[in-house]
């Protein structure tokens, strides 16, 4: 168990190491200030944040995980292995809204996908500052994709090596530093030291630094640390050996050489290497940084600053009274931890658009612990490394300095108290005045995007969806139950996490039953449960699905109406804040809204599918020397009806064959479709010529004026001779597949759509339909794409008509209901069909032999 135990834990740091490499690569790459890489996970549809550079990791906490179905960039790349290019937040707010609303700041960003197994690995992202030019053009962007390619090629190593696990990412991501400034030749010198022969190696540079020639340089570690510092040698070979044990420092050391001047100390375990026990460091004279330092010193303002990973790195004395701690629990530690008082809602947005906007940001804090509860006025002055912060009591600022007013403290808060929210929820350790992002972050981000991303779900089970994914993670909650009122009855619409089974005793219970679900909805107030042990207390006998956890139970009313009921379970312990139930019953009411809307969609849209239904024919008419095969597939956006139909009517001694497309979806469109099919069936029934047919379907659509128009396909056919007598309004091109399998596209000139022209005229062309050949009439949702030609989709839907065996019903050919399932299984199957398909198929039967 050991040793396959250290086989994993290698497996890990090989792909730690190369995600970091590619991390810290896409930075320059693309002139970026922060890079990271989403994997996927042992999830389906779930990518996690692996690596993340430039940013205070627990800031960007509800970021860590992402559904690859959502409408973000990172989904999008990773789904559809393409680069994402966002120049501007105005390009952001346009194509991904629900992602501007949790980020409203000014940067660009770049999404590139990182080529592997289907679909891919996952997503090499870095953000940029905003820029009105496209990034497109930028000609780094081939390196990113260089850098996303070489990441690939590793992970596709790992796997043939380790299997598809060893690239699955779990847990919380790796944060790294970015690269410091290079500062100048001569101020800045590099080393690397063996932990085993303690030999060190370093470059002329440090031997300048230093003053020293290379044959005079140190050769141990230990000589090393005095030659730097003699004064503070046994922390710098302290730091050498934990740093060779995987401990880094947190922050350079600050050391004074031999002349007393100040030094820099940073080292590192380099990934990547042929020996991951070498340390590698650098050490720099800071020089005017050391002048500055001081004279910040004496400054009456506090100052400090902070990395990019959140670390402060100075504080002067000024800001050492304000907060009231000394300077050694400052320095070296997260600003959210040194400075609590500056985490948690509002402040965490302030920090988020220093970091990534890169602009100056003011704001204002109170807290009774500091400077004896005055209220505080904070700058922000973003660097290219450093953030530096200015701190001074709010009355002593110039009034004219607009600042936001400080966000009063809620005094029914309950630092601490939320328990860590499991895995699933992606949120990581428990919130409290040292942590921000985690739960507590759910009041700033969540209810915009649950707002968002609830106007896309007109479904109930989409809405029910929407919840599950953006409210869950918010909270840390692992269970969901959504009842709708119907009868004065709960039914349960939704659930996930929850045993098998164990909901259904309370499917359809009714309104009289003392249940804490249906008590939530009939007095309209919600009910929290910290534990399990206080549920089972307040209803005795109840059936619990867990020995521990915590529960909320929300009534979902709308416009006064109740709706039903959502429940959210936590598999711990946890307290609710009065912040946290004020925002839980605010989303309740958004997804009542939502639910209702979607209840009442889900009506409409029932009766336009049983009023389509009841209008496409449920046999076609029949001959015996033609046989026909008509399919419909409605669209699985909007409505999921639309206009799309075919019908085969007989007409004289010969069958009339039609199809066609009105425009739009829903009730409207299925109604008009309704009145041509009539219109045409009568025209037909007459034995009409094609022409007369859609001309006087044309005049009556126009009389009819329903604000939509319509394409349509109308032909006459002789079974006896095989003469076809067709005409075309704005329709697509119909196919015909000779008996020898040659298929071609019908050139049939044709008028404009009807509806839109009363004296539109339709030319009639005539062609022959020889025994066996496959006469093809379809609708445009057959062979369009998003961003492709239709011409393309006709020669595919040619190709495979062409492919589809020899004669049907011949020895050794397919039925011509095999062959229609055959054209439409690739819609059949799609998830994602824009619009209606509608396909007729029509062949002749060969005249039977003398006597057969």
């Amino acid at each position: 168990m050991t040793g396959s135990g250290e086989h994993m834990g290698r497996a890990r740091e090989r792909l730690t190491a190369l995600l970091v490499e590619a991390s810290t690569g896409a930075l320059g790459a693309a002139g970026g200030h922060v890079a990271g890489v989403y994997l996927r996970s042992g999830t389906p549809g779930l990518l996690r944040l692996a690596t993340l550079v430039g940013l205070p990791g627990p800031l960007f906490r509800p970021w860590w995980r992402l559904h690859v179905d959502r409408p973000f960039p990172v989904a999008d790349a990773y789904r559809l292995g393409v680069r994402v290019v966002l120049p501007d937040a105005t390009e952001m707010v346009r194509r991904y809204p629900q992602f501007a609303a949790g980020l409203p700041f000014q940067f660009g960003s770049v999404y590139t996908p990182v080529p592997g197994a289907e679909p891919s690995f996952g997503v090499l992202t870095v953000l940029r500052p905003a820029t009105p030019d496209t990034v497109d053009e930028l000609p780094d962007l081939d390196r990113l994709g260089r850098l996303a390619e070489r990441l690939g090629a590793g992970l596709r190593e790992l796997v043939a090596e380790e299997g598809d696990a060893a690239v699955a990412w779990e847990g919380e991501p790796v944060c790294i530093r970015p690269p410091a400034p290079r500062p100048g030749a001569a101020r800045v010198g590099r080393f690397t030291w063996d932990p085993v022969t303690s030999a060190v190696r370093a470059d002329d540079r440090l031997h300048a630094l230093l003053g020293m020639a290379p044959e005079d340089f140190p050769g141990t570690g230990a000589e090393l640390a005095v030659a730097v510092t003699p004064d503070d040698a046994d922390d710098v070979l302290t730091a050498l050996h934990e740093t060779a044990a995987g401990k880094p420092p947190h922050s350079p050391l600050r050391v004074r050489a031999v002349d007393g001047a100040p030094l820099l100390l940073e080292m590192w375990p380099p990934p990547g290497t042929a020996d991951p026990s070498l340390v590698s460091g650098i050490v720099v004279d800071p020089g005017p940084a050391a002048a500055a330092d001081g004279a910040a010193d004496l400054l009456p303002q506090g100052v400090f600053c902070m990395d990019r990973s959140g670390i402060v790195r100075y504080a002067n004395p000024a800001l050492v009274h304000l907060a009231g701690r000394p300077r050694s629990e400052l320095l070296g530690r997260p600003v959210w931890e040194a400075m609590p008082w500056l985490s948690g809602p509002p402040y965490d947005d302030h920090w988020r658009g220093a970091l990534l906007a890169r602009g100056p940001v003011h704001f204002q804090v109170r807290c009774e612990d500091v400077a004896e509860g005055e209220c505080l006025a904070l700058s922000l002055h973003p660097g290219s490394d450093l953030i530096t912060c200015t701190v001074v009591p709010a009355s002593r600022i110039d009034p004219a300095v607009h600042l936001p007013r400080p966000a009063e403290p809620d005094a029914t808060a309950q630092p601490g108290a939320v328990a860590e929210p499991g895995a699933a929820a992606g949120l990581g350790r428990p919130a409290g005045p040292g942590v921000p992002g985690g739960p507590s972050m759910a009041p700033l981000y969540r209810p915009i995007a649950l707002a968002i991303a609830l106007t896309d779900a007109v479904t109930a089970q989409q809405v029910s969806a929407v919840v599950m994914q953006e409210l869950l993670p918010a909270f840390g909650g692992r269970r969901l139950a959504i009842y709708l009122l119907q009868d004065r009855h709960l039914y349960l619409a939704w659930e996930t996490g929850f045993p098998p089974g164990f909901l259904a005793p309370f499917d359809g219970v009714g309104l009289d039953a003392r249940i804490p679900g249906v008590e939530a909805l009939t007095t309209g107030r919600p009910l929290f449960f910290e534990s399990m042990r206080q549920l089972a207390r307040t209803y005795p006998g109840l059936a619990l699905d867990a020995d521990v956890g915590a529960r909320a139970f929300l009534p979902l009313i709308a416009s006064g109406r109740p709706v039903g009921t959502c429940i959210l379970g936590f598999d711990v312990e946890r307290g609710f804040s009065t912040e946290e139930r004020t925002v839980l019953t605010a989303l309740a009411g958004l997804i009542a809204h939502a639910m209702e809307k979607a209840r009442r969609y889900d009506s409409e849209a029932a009766l336009a599918r049983g009023l389509q239904q009841a209008l496409l024919p449920r046999r076609l008419s029949a001959h015996p020397r033609v046989e026909t095969a008509g399919r419909y597939l409605p669209g699985t956006q909007g409505m999921d009806v639309g206009g799309d139909w075919y019908d085969v009517v007989g007409a004289g001694d010969g069958l009339a064959l039609v199809i066609g497309d009105v425009q739009g979806h829903g009730v409207q469109a299925a109604a008009t479709m309704g009145q041509l099919r009539s219109a045409v069936r009568a025209f037909a029934l007459g034995d009409r010529p094609p022409d007369e047919v859609l001309s006087g379907t044309n005049r009556l659509l126009i009389d009819l004026d329903p604000g939509q128009f319509a394409s349509c396909c109308y032909l006459r056919l002789d079974p006896a001779t095989g003469l076809v007598r067709i005409a075309r309004a704005g329709h697509p091109q119909p196919l015909l597949r000779d008996p020898d399998g040659r298929t071609r596209v019908l050139e049939i000139p044709g008028g404009v759509v009807l509806g839109v022209d009363p004296r539109a005229r339709y030319p009639v062309t005539e062609l022959e339909l020889a025994p066996d050949a496959i006469l093809a009439l379809y609708t445009d949702g057959l062979v369009e794409r998003p961003g492709a030609d239709i011409d393309d989709g006709i020669a595919a839907l040619a190709a495979a008509l062409s492919e589809a065996g020899a004669a049907p019903g011949r020895p050794g050919g397919r039925t011509l209901t095999g062959v229609a399932d055959r054209l439409t299984a690739t819609a059949r199957h799609a998830t994602d069909r824009p619009d209606d398909v509608a396909l007729l198929l029509a062949t002749r039967r060969p005249e039977p032999a003398p006597g057969g």
